[in-house]
């Protein structure tokens, strides 16, 4: 009868090496995450009316506006474009995020809640 419980073969040595990558890979993700939460990244709206500048923390640090684009009867087209440039700054924290998780998961991990 088989045994149960167990693998034969020397499992336990394969599973001590893949901890240490699995702690290594945890190591190199913090790393990436501390470089990327102090990247700065702008994206603008209106032809570059509206400039929003976001962290890799995803907090808005910056709002500049051209005076052009500041019209006391047409508020809601500077909030529209105030939304659609902090939008894609946060877009691309989101891709930069992905692109250095897939680079240390070699795509494995890219799609886990939680992991950035």
């Amino acid at each position: 009868m088989a045994k149960r419980g167990g693998f034969p073969g020397g499992m336990p040595g394969n599973m001590a090496n893949l901890m240490k990558q699995a702690q290594r890979m945890q190591r190199q993700m913090e790393e990436q995450q501390k470089e990327l939460e102090t990247k700065e990244f702008t994206s603008t709206a209106g032809g570059g009316a509206v400039e929003v500048t976001v962290s890799g923390k995803r907090e808005v640090l910056k709002v500049k506006l051209s005076e052009e684009v500041v019209d006391p009867d047409d508020i809601e087209m500077l909030e529209d474009l105030i939304v659609a440039a902090a939008n894609e700054a946060l877009r691309q924290v989101e891709e930069e995020t992905g692109s250095a998780m897939s680079k240390l998961t070699g795509g494995l991990g890219g799609g886990i809640p939680g992991m950035f």
